[in-house]
């Protein structure tokens, strides 16, 4: 099943690009390509879907690329399996590699923000017989290992509650999204963006007081600089068709990824890397030990940014830049 439709891509000249419903271990990948040449598979994060390459889709096809981004399993037209355990790491690769095998490919470089980062250097680490590259958007690449993730989450925060902990029972945080999924969607995005972000000093929106919300740390009314209405009414859409539940499980799955990848411990992802982050991204900032450590967890690292003023959403905040990064890297790479 596959559907033609005409959008405009985010320098404002049209651009063609296709929707397609490809099979995989989930029952089915929604996807969103354009150009010819190169497979560059792009994965989304939390809570966001393919339309967060938007910018990025009719740039690299300009470039001379492949360009297909992918709802992952439990978000947008992809499938959404019941299990929880549906959403480990190890079958969301095992889409990854169904996606470039359904293309007609044999191998693809794979680039990720957020979850998608981590999504995507585990298809690097797993797969490297398909996957030549990675790319890693805002969450930095640290190899499995340490105590089991939940006990990490669970000591965070003293009084106060880290928001994966918070994600962990089905239906809590649903509860307090799906009543208005726009509302907070609005909240998150304006939450983790360099522009509209809590001022230093205020609650962390990264965790729930005692009895409280996490929509309680969120800014009210106001949206950042990257987010128009009808971006927002895009995402509010998909989820307000799909609920939160699929997008969800990723993070109920972190022990089971834990004990999946035993065998990976401290494993180095060796294929050519990029990383992008953004300055003012707990992501990055939290995990700056992370990047650190590059020249042994990523020996095959070719560049790596860190965007001034720049938040969470990167490749949404900073579309120009990191459309350059990346253009510049997939170059590179062509060279080796």
């Amino acid at each position: 099943m596959s559907q033609h439709v005409a959008e405009r891509g985010a320098s404002g000249g049209p651009g063609e690009s296709t929707h397609r419903l490809v099979p995989s271990p989930a029952g089915r990948i929604h996807l969103v390509e354009q150009g010819s040449g190169p497979l560059v598979l792009l994965v989304h994060g939390f809570p966001e879907s393919w339309y967060s390459w938007r910018h990025q889709l009719p740039v690299l096809a300009a470039a001379g690329y492949r360009a297909v981004a992918v709802d992952v399993r439990g978000y947008g037209r992809s499938s959404r399996p019941a299990a929880t355990d549906a959403y480990r790491m190890l079958e969301l690769v095992e889409d990854n590699v169904s996606v470039v095998h359904a293309l007609g490919e044999e191998s693809a470089v794979v680039v990720g923000h957020d979850w998608g980062s981590a999504i995507a250097a585990n298809s690097a680490l797993l797969r490297p017989d398909v996957f030549r590259a990675v790319g890693l958007l805002s969450v930095p690449y640290a190899p499995r290992g340490g105590p089991r993730p939940s006990d990490i989450f669970s000591r965070m925060g003293g009084d106060e509650e880290f928001y994966v902990s918070y994600f962990q029972e089905p239906g809590r945080a649903e509860a307090e999204i799906e009543p208005d999924v726009r509302g907070w969607l609005a909240g998150i995005y304006a939450a983790l963006s360099g522009d509209t972000m809590p001022a230093p000093g205020a609650p962390d929106p990264h965790f729930v007081g005692r009895a409280g919300t996490l929509r309680d740390r969120f800014p009210a009314d106001r949206l950042p600089a990257w987010l128009g209405g009808a971006e927002l009414d895009f995402y509010a859409g998909e989820f307000e068709r799909t609920g939160l539940t699929g997008a969800l499980n990723r993070y109920r799955n972190m022990d089971r990824d834990w004990e999946d990848l035993a065998a990976y411990d401290g494993a180095p992802i060796t294929q050519p890397s990029l990383f992008i982050g953004g300055a003012a991204d707990a992501s990055t900032t939290w995990l700056a030990d992370a990047i650190e450590a590059y020249p042994v967890t990523l020996p095959g690292l070719v560049s790596s940014h860190v965007l001034d003023g720049c938040g969470h959403w990167i490749q949404q905040e900073r579309p120009d830049e990191v459309n350059r990064l990346l253009t510049d890297w997939l170059t590179a790479l062509r060279g080796c």
